[in-house]
C-alpha cells in the first residue's frame, strides 16, 4: 500500500507541472489566473503535506537528465552511497549500458526515464517550451511515485527542469536536494546558440533563481567553487573527479586479447600478413602471442597508438585534430624519423557524422583514424594499451574538468590537452602531460613525443617521465575523496 498522502502529494506535483506549464504558455490572461490558484492549492497541500521522518530512511535518489551509461561519475556516486549502506534509485536515461558494477549491484535500482520531445511543429521555442513542460510531469510523477528518499542526488548540467522539480519534491516529501555542478548549464546552450539568445538567458535566470535553493552542494574544481561562492551565493564543496579502480595500465595478455578483439572489425588493429608467417605466432598489429608459451610481447616495429574520446558536442573542435594529424603526416613524407600513427576516437554525440566526413577527405597514409563504440569494460583496457591520450574538451564556463583525462591518469597515460582557464588543475604542463592553443602546437608535441618511438616511449624520453610522474602522484582513489567529502553533506542517520 502506498504511504498515507502520497496519492495527494502526487496531485499536488501535478497540479505544480500544470501551473508551471500554463505560465509558459501563450495562452489567455484567464488561463494565468487558473495557474497562480493551482501554485496556492500546491502551496497549501505542500505544508500540509510535508513529511519529516525521524528515522531517516537510508534511501537516496541519484538523477541525472542524461544516459546514465555516459555519466560516469553520477555513477561512481550512486556506487559509494550503496557502500555506506543507501539503497539507491537511480534516474536517468537507459541509452548505453552502465558500468558493469552499477548492474552487479544489490543496492542500486535503475529507474529509466525517456528523453520527451516537444511540439513538432510551429516556433522552435514552443517546442522547446513544451519539450521542458513535459519533461517536468514526467519526472514529478516519478520521483513522487518512488519510496521516501533522504535525499535526491541530481547533476547539473543538465538541470532544466531537473533542480526546479527535485527541489518541489524535497518541499513535497522532506527530502535534502544536493547539486552536483559539473559546469553551467546555460554555458553549454550558448556554444550554439550564442550568449544572448532567449532561451539561454532565460536557462541562466533558472539557474540562478533555483540553483541557491539546494541544501548543499558539490562542484569539481576549486575554480568553480569559487565562482559558485563569488557570482551565484552558492557554498559548494569540491569534490575532484577520480578514476575508477578498473582504470589502470593494461598487461601485455589483456592487451593482445582486446587488439585481436577489436580487429574482427577495425583493419588498423589487424597484422599485415606477408606471406611468410610462422604458424605459431598470433600477430596483431602491435602484440605478437607464441601459442605454445603464451608469451605477449609488444613488437618492436608497430604504429604509436594515440586515443582519444568525445561526446561529439560543440565544447570540442576535433578539427584541432584533425589538422595536426595533417602535419604529421607531411612531416613523416618529408622524411622525419615518425612511426605510423593509429588514432582511435571513441565517443557518441550529435556531430560524429560531420567530422566522420572531414577525415574521410583526409586520405592520410601514415595515420589510420578509427571511431569505434566500446563497451564499458573494453574502455579502460583500451586506455591502458595506448601511448598518447589527446583531450579537446575547451569548457564553455573555463571551470569544469575533462573526465577523459582523469581515466587517461589513471591508467597512467599522459595527455595532451588543449588549453583552457582551470585546466592546470589536472594537467601540469611538462610535468604530466603538454597543454597546446592550437593544431600546430599540437602536431609539434606529437612529433617530439613520438619521435624515436617506441624506444622512446619506454622508460627515456618525454612520454616516459610523464609516465613515472603520473605513477609516482597517482592521489587519493575516488572511494577516499569521496569518503572524506560527501558523508557530512549527507543527512544524519
Amino acid at each position: 500500500m502506498a504511504p498515507r498522502g502520497s496519492s495527494a502529494a502526487l496531485c499536488s506535483g501535478l497540479a505544480l507541472g500544470l501551473a508551471l506549464f500554463l505560465s509558459f504558455s501563450p495562452f489567455p490572461a484567464a488561463l494565468t489566473w487558473t495557474a497562480a490558484c493551482a501554485a496556492v492549492v500546491c502551496g497549501l497541500l505542500v505544508l500540509c503535506l510535508r513529511r519529516g521522518d525521524d528515522r531517516s530512511p537510508r534511501r537516496a535518489c541519484v538523477l541525472v537528465l542524461g544516459d546514465i551509461g555516459r555519466s560516469p561519475r553520477m555513477q561512481y556516486h550512486a556506487l559509494s552511497l550503496s557502500k555506506h549502506g543507501f539503497n539507491v534509485t537511480f534516474v536517468g536515461f537507459v541509452e548505453s549500458k552502465p558500468h558493469p558494477d552499477v548492474l552487479r549491484e544489490g543496492n542500486i535500482k535503475i529507474r529509466a526515464i525517456s528523453e520527451v520531445r516537444g511540439i513538432t511543429v510551429g516556433p522552435k521555442l514552443l517546442a522547446y517550451v513544451t519539450k521542458v513542460s513535459a519533461q517536468c510531469l514526467q519526472l514529478l510523477f516519478v520521483l513522487l511515485s518512488m519510496d521516501l528518499q533522504a535525499f535526491i542526488l541530481m547533476q547539473n548540467p543538465p538541470g532544466l527542469p531537473g533542480i526546479a522539480v527535485a527541489w518541489l519534491v524535497g518541499v513535497v516529501r522532506g527530502s535534502r536536494l544536493i547539486i552536483d555542478w559539473h559546469n553551467y548549464g546555460y554555458s553549454i546552450m550558448a556554444l550554439s546558440h550564442g550568449e544572448r539568445h532567449l532561451v539561454v538567458r532565460a536557462a541562466q535566470w533558472y539557474e540562478r533563481v533555483f540553483g541557491p535553493l539546494a541544501d548543499r552542494n558539490l562542484c569539481v574544481t576549486d575554480a568553480m567553487k569559487e565562482d559558485l561562492q563569488k557570482n551565484w551565493g552558492i557554498r559548494a564543496t569540491t569534490l575532484y573527479d577520480r578514476p575508477a579502480s578498473v582504470f589502470r595500465e593494461t598487461a601485455a595478455r589483456q592487451k593482445h586479447q582486446l587488439f585481436v578483439k577489436l580487429g574482427q572489425t577495425l583493419p588498423a588493429f589487424r597484422h599485415i600478413d606477408s606471406g611468410d608467417e610462422r604458424d605459431d605466432v598470433e600477430q596483431t598489429a602491435f602484440t605478437q602471442r607464441d601459442v605454445k608459451t603464451g608469451t605477449v610481447d609488444l613488437k618492436e616495429e608497430r604504429p604509436a597508438l594515440v586515443v582519444s574520446s568525445t561526446s561529439w558536442t560543440e565544447d570540442e573542435d576535433f578539427s584541432i585534430l584533425l589538422k595536426a594529424l595533417e602535419e604529421y603526416e607531411a612531416a613523416v613524407k618529408e622524411g622525419a624519423t615518425l612511426p605510423p600513427l593509429v588514432c582511435v576516437i571513441t565517443g557518441k554525440g550529435p556531430q560524429k557524422q560531420f567530422y566522420l566526413r572531414l577525415m574521410d577527405a583526409l586520405r592520410l597514409q601514415h595515420v589510420q583514424i578509427c571511431t569505434p563504440w566500446l563497451e564499458a569494460e573494453d574502455y579502460p583496457v583500451l586506455l591502458g594499451c595506448a601511448d598518447l591520450g589527446v583531450c579537446l574538451h575547451l569548457s564553455s564556463s573555463g571551470l569544469d574538468l575533462p573526465m577523459k583525462v582523469v581515466d587517461m591518469f589513471g591508467c597512467c597515460l599522459p595527455v595532451c590537452a588543449v588549453h583552457f582557464r582551470c585546466l592546470h588543475e589536472l594537467v601540469k604542463h611538462d610535468e604530466n602531460g603538454l597543454v597546446f592553443r592550437d593544431a600546430h602546437e599540437l602536431a609539434r608535441q606529437l612529433q617530439t613525443l613520438l619521435a624515436d618511438f617506441p624506444s622512446a616511449g619506454g622508460d627515456g624520453g618525454k612520454l616516459g617521465s610523464f609516465r613515472s610522474e603520473l605513477r609516482r602522484s597517482r592521489g587519493p582513489s575516488w572511494d577516499q575523496n569521496w569518503d572524506q567529502n560527501v558523508p557530512p553533506l549527507l543527512p544524519p542517520h
